[in-house]
């Protein structure tokens, strides 16, 4: 599947994912850990949004001007917008488990590896720093993965 277009599927049903999970008041933490670290991975992806400057978001996932970012959060982590989402909504699914919850985080997990496995198709296809950088720092969980 073309990578713009299966990245553009991907968020259509992510957000559709977190809306549901909004609904059905299953997208927050309520107690005091899981609101901080539901608040840690906001601040996450505000740092990664400023780091990431004036460059606007692309549901086609389309690289944009400027060359790979390696500074501020993506220091530590490729997808750092990416990584906060994940982060604070397992936070939320955690904290009002359920198998529906459960069901809906597997498939926010799942969107978010399409549109990560797009878009570094397409980085790696117009920065090829991209690869070299890739190799150095993980994907979505610091020194891990």
């Amino acid at each position: 599947m073309n990578p713009k277009l299966a990245s553009t599927f991907a968020v259509a049903v992510l957000v559709l994912a977190v809306v549901y999970l909004f609904y059905t008041q299953s997208l927050f933490g309520h107690e005091p850990i899981a609101i901080g670290l539901q608040i840690a991975a906001f601040l996450l992806m505000v740092w990664a949004r400023i780091t990431f400057g004036k460059r606007s978001f692309h549901a086609a996932a389309n690289p944009t001007e400027g060359g790979v970012v390696t500074t501020g959060p993506y220091r530590f982590v490729r997808h750092s917008i990416y990584a906060a989402i994940l982060y604070f909504t397992l936070v939320g699914v955690l904290a009002n488990i359920s198998v529906q919850n459960i069901i809906v985080e597997s498939v926010i997990v799942s969107m978010l590896f399409v549109r990560i496995m797009s878009e570094e198709k397409l980085l790696l296809d117009r920065y090829p720093e991209y690869a070299e950088y890739s190799r150095k720092t993980k994907r979505l969980i610091p020194f891990i993965f």
